[in-house]
């Protein structure tokens, strides 16, 4: 029987910085800093649109306790989508790689070498975190254009999965597919055979559920020895509009009740995994945090004790940069006071500029 860990998306959306940090924690430092000591794992999404620093994973590293771990968002170049040109690594640019732009500016059609040091470039970056012992898998999210509805389709992401998996072997992987033909009883059971046979992990999605198979349904499997779900919200409206910020497609604040749907089913991952990982990409305003907060609450005994005993979306210890309400904000334990409004939405909060959050 392993056990759970709940975490968030992201630690540095604008939405969420404007609402979930009391004032005074406003460095990057001070921010991650606070952030760990509430929740024991983050799912850094910015690499989907950027590689990282290397000098950016030796601070997250020095910044977060022991035990802390991140996972990371694959760069969208490993998994088959356009990535901006204007945020190649400098590397990437200048290396004379064949690829087409977009009128967006937008690399598409990059050539296998490029996609090769695109992934050295990668694990170059997330080695310090490694070295460290936090980190913890990479996530492979492949596109809803990347289907099971024929054999073609099919084993064309087979493919696609396969080149990424070796190309960064020997990280932990997690594969999150976001069309629900792959949740038809045959395709699901050929692509859980596919993923147990090479040790990758299985991403279950809470994701608004659209006509047709324009999304995956919550299913679940284990195909790996961690079990993984991430809380995309179920904001219908939203889901496919072309939104000013990715922050909008996640404009949902989950109920209790809601999050209370999936405690038999991640109790049934714990049960056949090392352990279980559940992360909220709900990241607008102050949602995720307040809903990985409830969901640790809801899964009780499921989730991995930490020092003292504090539960999750509590502060182990008080930070240096100050504790919960420190400077006269208006925050309960890191959890900003705001109202459920329509998808959750505070009354009076703006819509913001989401910074480093994927999807």
């Amino acid at each position: 029987m392993g056990d759970v860990i709940v975490g968030t998306c992201s630690w540095t959306d604008k939405t969420m910085v404007e609402r979930w940090y009391p004032r005074g924690v406003s460095s990057a430092e001070a921010r991650l800093r606070y952030y760990a000591a509430r929740f024991d794992t983050v799912e850094l999404d910015s690499a989907f649109y950027a590689i990282p620093k290397r000098e950016w994973a030796e601070a997250w590293a020095h910044r977060t306790p022991p035990g802390f771990t991140f996972h990371v968002k694959a760069y969208g170049m490993l998994t088959g989508h356009e990535v901006e040109a204007a945020a190649l690594h400098p590397e990437l640019r200048d290396a004379g790689h064949d690829f087409s732009l977009t009128r967006r500016g937008r690399v598409r059609d990059p050539e296998p070498r490029m996609v090769e040091h695109a992934a050295e470039l990668f694990l170059e970056a997330l080695e310090p975190l490694a070295a460290a012992g936090k980190l913890g898998g990479v996530l492979l999210q492949y596109p809803p254009w990347m289907t099971a509805v024929d054999r073609e389709h099919r084993e064309r992401t087979f493919a696609s999965i396969d080149y990424a998996a070796g190309l960064l072997e020997p990280l932990r992987l997690f594969v999150e597919l976001r069309h629900g033909s792959w949740a038809e009883p045959r395709s699901f059971e050929r692509v859980k055979r596919f993923l147990a046979e090479r040790g990758l992990n299985f991403v279950a999605v809470d994701a608004p559920q659209m006509p047709g198979a324009a999304s995956m349904p919550p299913v679940t499997a284990v195909t790996g020895p961690w079990g993984y779900v991430r809380f995309h919200g179920r904001n219908r409206e939203m889901w496919n509009a072309r939104t000013l910020t990715a922050a909008d497609r996640f404009d949902y604040l989950y109920e209790p009740a809601e999050l209370a749907e999936w405690k038999t089913p991640i109790a049934e991952m714990a049960a056949q995994t090392e352990r279980t990982w559940v992360m909220f990409n709900n990241c607008k305003y102050d949602y995720a945090p307040r809903n990985a907060r409830e969901m640790a609450t809801i899964l009780g005994g499921l989730v991995a004790p930490r020092a003292g005993g504090v539960p999750t979306g509590e502060p182990i210890a008080d930070e240096s940069t100050g504790g919960p309400g420190d400077g006269g904000s208006n925050c309960a334990n890191g959890v900003a006071a705001s109202g459920r409004g329509a998808h959750g939405r505070p009354p009076d909060g703006p819509p913001g500029e989401q910074l480093g959050l994927g999807i």
